[in-house]
């Protein structure tokens, strides 16, 4: 997994397997969030 996240308005998530696969975007809020909640996920 790669993740881009000096793109500024979005947050790039891709297969690093397969570069010219699918994207996800997030925005660097919902980003943030899904991080924070792994972290802190049981």
């Amino acid at each position: 997994m790669e993740v881009a996240d000096n793109l500024g308005a979005i947050v790039a998530v891709r297969d690093s397997k397969d570069p010219a696969g699918p994207v996800l975007a997030f925005s660097p809020g919902s980003w943030r969030a899904f991080t924070t909640n792994l972290r802190h996920a049981r």
